[in-house]
Parts: structure tokens; sequence; C-alpha cells
């Protein structure tokens, strides 16, 4: 039985599409006969406050599925002062370097990234001979803070480029989600070793619903994070609802303003469900005619893991993002896309939608599309192969 360690920055009990990721790719690996262990902070995201139960501890180890998860210390905060944000990554470095001096680590890792500053952290401490290092980059940064409006060119963002291209360089395989990404590192290093590791789900999958758009109005729904990346606030503010109603869950950034919105704004036909579990979730979502995956801009190298997660529930959904997500949306069938950024486009593409690719048998098409296209188990298999 092969030793191998993930260092990621989210882990169950948190919620997300990075926690998700990480968590079954362990998952994967543990029953593929690999003896796997994680290091994560104590769990704080996304409210930035550390969960009841795990508050005042400086390290928690438990085992689940068998995984060994260790759970570090961190300062936690979500605050949008950038210095609190580096002293929360800062504090959960050192704890990383602490448990680096004390503790036996295996001569395969993998790392998430980013945040930048973990990954280095762990890059620089572990990188050896010996030791096969495995950098999984989820999202390209500086250069989405850069498109975000988060960052500008200026010394901190050079250091940050100095720090991605230290990752890259020292790593002995580079995963990416996205083929832009992959562009990316190959750009830098064009000899490095890399993997398209696509955030495919891996869940039991029900049948979708049957004929369910009956309604005046078309119930669309948006599930995830409200970042200030995924701009549903503006969206709630830019929205035409003579043909939508609005459905929302999550939490994140932008809840307490959607919230006032709702709440000042009594004729917008928005529904706020607040957040609710991932199984939940997918019994739901399904009873929807049809969900939106918006980004606030056009972010290089970002696919968001919801196309593949609700083709798996074979609901259509209407991207407006832009990039390679778009891309995906459009070779595989599984919607409308509206131009990124531009909310006349989207309110005109929602206004011409054609009711009959909500019905059943187009969402049993979807979900076949998924199950041909985006197996969670092949993937892992071709992964295994490098290690």
């Amino acid at each position: 039985m092969k030793d191998i360690l993930i260092i990621t920055n989210y882990f169950p009990p948190e919620t997300g599409a990075a926690s998700n990721r990480i968590f079954h790719l362990a998952e994967g690996l543990q029953k593929y006969n690999f003896k796997v262990s994680v290091i994560t902070p104590l769990p704080n995201y996304p409210k930035g406050k550390v969960f009841e139960g795990y508050r005042g501890r400086f390290k928690h180890t438990s085992t689940e599925n068998n995984i060994t998860i260790s759970r570090l210390w961190i300062y936690a905060s979500n605050s949008k002062n950038k210095l609190l944000r580096l002293l929360a990554m800062l504090s959960y470095s050192f704890s990383l370097i602490w448990f680096f001096a004390w503790n036996k680590i295996p001569k395969t890792v993998i790392i998430q990234s980013p945040p930048l500053l973990v990954a280095f952290t762990s890059v620089f401490f572990l990188r050896s001979k010996t030791r096969k290092t495995i950098v999984n980059v989820s999202d390209l940064w500086p250069l989405a803070g850069l498109e975000l409006g988060a960052f500008k060119k200026n010394f901190s963002y050079k250091l940050l480029e100095k720090i991605e291209h230290f990752n890259y360089r020292h790593a002995n395989l580079v995963l990416g989600q996205s083929e832009e990404i992959l562009t990316h590192v190959k750009s830098l290093y064009s000899k490095k070793e890399t993997f398209l590791y696509r955030n495919y789900p891996d869940f039991s999958t029900p049948l979708p619903n049957p004929e369910i758009h009956n309604a005046e109005k078309i119930k669309m729904v948006y599930a995830g994070l409200l970042g200030v990346a995924q701009g549903v606030l503006k969206l709630c503010e830019k929205l035409d609802y003579s043909k939508v109603q609005f459905h929302i869950y999550g939490a994140g950034a932008e809840q307490n303003a959607i919230e006032s919105l709702i709440k000042n704004q009594p004729d917008l036909d928005i529904v706020y469900h607040g957040e609710v579990t991932r199984q939940l979730l997918h019994q739901v979502l399904p009873e929807y005619d049809m969900t939106i995956i918006p980004l606030l801009n056009r972010i290089y190298g970002s696919v968001p893991s919801k196309i593949f997660e609700f083709a798996r529930l074979g609901i259509p959904m209407l991207y407006f993002g832009g990039g390679e997500g778009e891309t995906i949306i459009k070779k595989h069938g599984l919607g409308w896309v509206a131009e990124a950024s531009n909310y006349e486009d989207l309110n005109t593409v929602i206004s011409k939608l054609d009711t009959s690719k909500l019905q059943s048998k187009n969402r049993i098409r979807i979900q076949e599309t998924a199950f041909e296209n985006f197996g969670f188990s092949n993937q892992l298999i071709q992964f295994i192969k490098l290690l």
C-alpha cells in the first residue's frame, strides 16, 4: 500500500467545489489501495470562523473513511482586508512548517493551489529528489486576481508571479482543471509534465424528473458560492423577471447584500433558500427547469465545476461566463450560452429559450453525455498511472 499525502486549504465538513474536489480525490485514491492522509486547516470556510467542535484547538486528528485527516490551526478570516487574509494564509503556512518538522512525510505529495502561499510553503519545504511533488492547480493566481480587479500589476503582483513560477518549476507533475491552465504552465515550462484533471463529480445519480416545465415562468436556479467572482448580486439586479423566477442556494460574501436586495425590492421574483447540504441539493435541483452558471468576468483558466455536477443531474444550463466553460457547454450540447458580462444578451437568450429543451428527453440526453464524457473513475485511473 503506497502512502500519499494531500495538502489542501479546504476539506469537509466545509462545503463548496474545492472541498468536494479534494474529498473525492482522497476517497478515490483510498479505494485504489493508497494509504491516504490529508492536511487541512481547522474548518472555517466560507464564513471565516472555525466550526463548532474544532474551536480552541491547535490540531485535530481523525480517521474518516480510512483517511487520516490532520486539521491544523489557522487564524480564520474571510475579511476583505488583504492584510487579514494574508495573516490567515501565513498562520496556516506556519502550522504546516510545524507539522513537517515533527512528522514523517510520504514520498508522494499532492499540493492544492491556490492559495499560492500555502502551496509555496509546501513545495519549498517538501521538494526533494526522492519525493514526487504534485501541484494541483484549480485557478491561475495571480492572473485570475488581476482579471477580477483584486490586483494591480505592481510589486506585490510580480512577487506572487515569482511564487507561482517557483511552484510549477519545482513540481514533478502539474495537474490543471482546464486546458487553459495547462497551456499557461507549458508556456512557462515547456517540458513540465502536466495532466488534465477536471473536477468531475462522483455521486449516485437520480433519474431526471419527468415533464416539469408547465408554469407561466421558467424556474431558474443558482446553486453555489455567493462570492464576488460569481457576481450573483449583479445578476439579481440585471435579470428580466418577465419570464423567470430566480431561486438561489448558497452562502458567501454577497449573501447579506442579496438578502437586503430581496427585502428592499419585493417585486423582484427571487427566492433565497439559504445554504443546504450537497446531498439535499442533489435532491432539489432536478425540480427546477434550468440552472444558471455565472461569472462576473471571464477568468482565464477557470472552468466552474458546476458544469459537470449539473450535467450528471441532467439539468439544462445557461452559461454566462465565457472562456473554456462556454466551449464545453457548446461542444456537449448542455444548454445555452450568453456573452460574458453582457446582461442585455443574457436577457435576450432567456426570452428566446426553446422550452422543449427543458423536458425529460433532453435532460436524459444531458445525463447520458455526462456519463460518457465526465467520468470520475476513468480520469482517476489515468492519473494513478502517473504516480
